[in-house]
Formats: structure tokens, sequence, C-alpha cells
């Protein structure tokens, strides 16, 4: 197992400590030294020591500059203007005032931290001239221009340092929020995805079973009396089963696809195969009629499925919950739009149930003579028209039947499905 060296490092606040007793002792020390061999106006030790207590005062406070920057930086402009006002030799007293106005830029809030850095400055500045007034020689005043300098450069880095940290936030930020919309957008990629599989597995499988459903009960019904009427009952379930499976290894191969390029998988229905569908609906008992209009120009595959699935599931709603009856599928393609129709002419409809997914059936494909269940179809139908921009409506008609209207646009706005 591999052992990572982690590079240790002080505190942050003991790093502060360290740097406040440096520059006390590089402030103490280095005006002493600067001045040994110098006859100074006010000795360090004037006043009660006041010199002394003056650098090490700028220099010790120093230790919580980052906690109170505002504060360090105000205990350390007014030691320095009572040091030099006072007129205590010249040396590095100015270290921790540098320091302090750097770290006011750095870690204050920005406009508010540069307005008190600038207004400190002017007013250093300002105090510090006034104090050099009668300095002589006059060369010797270099020394006052240089604190001025260095503490505009001290304020400049400090805010430099600050708005990198800024920006590098921002960008911290703004990648963090990139991967989450990256991780929504795969979620939402792979809900949309699961929904489309669902509604082509409810498609499928419902219309299979239910002309399966209806042909198996024909075939148990004329087995004896009938047999070659059950031998075409028994083909056609078998034909329907064998597509039903085709269309769903179809719908699931792209749960298996690796390549990603949907090489031999069977194509989604489309209007092509309504006749195939009208087909089969008749040898379940349907009495279809078809009403199509031609397309002006080539439908695109969205509406094509979409359209196809909807007659589908309303071609099983009425196999399912009314039994042989009277359907007629209209099929108008329009320049901007598909209308399509499908139209049943009903059965007696059992008292309190006058919805399409709660009628009853006129006879029981199960044999039980319980009513079938409530499903999903007609939510199924709304959805595909909803994702392509269209709109659906179904309802019972005056004197018996149901009616599903559906208007697709030719130029989907809606994901694929």
């Amino acid at each position: 197992m591999e052992h990572r060296v982690v590079p240790w490092r002080l505190p942050v606040p003991a790093q502060d400590v360290l740097l406040a007793l440096f520059i006390t002792v590089m402030q103490v020390q280095g005006t002493i030294v600067r001045n040994a061999d110098e006859v100074v106006q006010r000795p360090l030790a004037d006043l009660g020591n006041l010199g002394y207590v003056l650098l090490i005062v700028s220099g010790v406070v120093v230790a919580v500059r980052r906690r109170w920057p505002v504060p360090v930086f105000v205990t350390a402009a007014l030691t320095s203007l009572v040091y030099f006002g006072l007129d205590f030799p010249d040396g590095p007293g100015w270290l921790g005032l540098f320091v302090a106005l750097y770290t006011l830029a750095a870690y204050g809030d920005g406009r508010r931290s540069l307005v008190i850095a600038g207004v400190g400055t002017t007013v250093l500045a300002t105090g510090w001239l006034v104090a050099a007034a009668d300095i002589e020689p006059r060369a010797a005043i270099g020394w006052v221009f240089f604190r001025i300098g260095a503490s505009v450069m001290s304020a400049a880095l400090g805010e430099s340092v600050r708005s990198r940290q800024v920006i590098a936030a921002e960008a911290q930020q703004r990648a963090e929020l990139a991967e989450r919309t990256r991780e929504e957008e795969a979620r939402a990629r792979v809900d949309a995805e699961r929904l489309r599989i669902a509604r082509e597995v409810h498609d499928t499988v419902a219309h299979a079973i239910a002309i399966i459903n209806v042909q198996s009960g024909v075939t148990a019904h004329v087995l004896d009396k009938r047999p070659e009427v059950a031998r075409e009952a028994l083909r056609a379930i078998e034909q329907t089963s064998s597509r039903a499976l085709r269309e769903m290894r179809a719908i699931l191969g792209v749960l298996r696809d690796d390549d990603g390029d949907g090489d031999g998988r069977m194509p989604y229905p489309g209007l092509g195969q309504i006749d195939d569908l009208a087909a089969k609906a008749r040898e379940a008992g349907l009495d279809i009629k078809l009403e199509e209009t031609s397309p002006a120009a080539l439908l695109p595959s969205a509406v094509g499925s979409a359209a196809y699935r909807i007659v589908q599931e309303s071609i099983t709603n009425v196999i399912r919950h009314v039994g042989p009856t009277r359907v007629t599928v209209a099929l108008k393609a329009g320049i901007e739009a598909l209308e399509i129709r499908v139209t049943d002419a009903g059965c007696r409809a059992a008292p309190g149930h006058d919805s399409a997914d709660r009628r009853l059936p006129a006879r029981q494909p199960s044999g039980t003579g319980a009513p079938a269940e409530p499903g999903r179809g007609i939510v199924g139908m709304r959805e595909r028209c909803q994702l392509l921009g269209g709109e659906l409506d179904a309802r019972p008609i005056p004197g018996g039947g149901f009616e599903v209207k559906a208007r697709l646009p030719l130029a989907p706005t809606g994901a694929r499905l």
C-alpha cells in the first residue's frame, strides 16, 4: 500500500505569530543598528521608552492581521504617525504597517477595503510629510517618499492577491455548477429514455396481448366444433406474438447496444404499417375502416412513429374495453400538422363508467367476469403528443362510443420518441 507524503505546515495563527515576532525584532533591532553611530533628535528610550513601545506594538499587532485586518491597519497607522510625529529615529519601523496594508487589501471585501486603504495612505502621507518638513539635509526626505510608494505597492499587491482568489473561487463555482448541470442533464436523458422505453413496451405488449387474448378466446370456443377457425386463430396468435417479440427486441436493443449504431435493430413502426395494424385488428373481430389522405411531403419519423402508436393504443383500448365493434381511423396530413381521429361505435356501457380506460368490455376476455382494470393508455398517448408539441383529446361521444383526436405538428419541437 502506497503511503503519500503529506507536507507538514504550521497552522495559520502560528504562522502569523512567527511573522509578528520577526517583524517586531526587525523593527526594533533594525532601528537600533541604523542609528547606532548617529546623533538622533529623540532616542527610542525617551518619553518612557515610548519609541520601543510603538515599534513593538506595530509589530506584535500583525499576529491578528487575518482576523481583524481593519483594526490592525488602523493600529499600525496610528503608531507610525505618532512615532514619526514625535521625531523618533528613522528605521524599518514601517514593516508592520506595510504588512497590515497588504492584509487589509488581500483579506478585505474589495471596494470598502480599498477605500480604507486609500484614505489611510493619504492620512499617513500627509502626516509623514508634515513630520519631515524640518528634516535636514533635505535629501533625507527620500525615506518619506519611499514609505508612501511602498504603502501604495502593498495595497496594490494585496488587491491583486484578493482578485486572483475571487477569480479562482468563481472558476471553482462555475466548474461545480457545470458538473451539477451535466449530472442533471444526464439524469434527465436517462429518465426520458426510460419513459420512452416504457411507452414503447406498453404499446407493444398491450396491443399484442389484447389480440392474443381475443384469438385465444376464439380458439377455446370453436376448437371442437370448427377446428379450421381455431387453426386460423392460433396462426394469428403465432404471428402476433412473433411480431411483438421482434418489436420488443428492437425497443430493448438500445439497452444492449454497445456500439450505439443500432445496426441490425428493427426500425420503429410508422404510418406505413397502419394497414398491417388494421388487418390484425380485423382478425381480432373489429370492423376497421381507414380514411387516409396522402401527405404532401414525407412525414418526420418521430411524427409517423407517434401516430402509429396512438392508433395502435386506441385500437387496443377498443379490443380490451369494447370488443367487436365498428372502428373508423382517419389520418389527415396537412401542411403544418397530422390530424388523427379514431372513433368506435361502442357498446352498452356499465352504469357509472364512462371514461376511456374504465369502460366495461362487452365480453370478458379473461373469462372471469371481472371488468378490465384501468390503464395508462390515454396518458401515454397524451405524453407522446406533448413531446412533439401536439395535443390530444379523448372522450365519449353522444349516442355511445368513444373518440380519440390528436394533432401532431410536422415540425416537432420535443424529444425523439
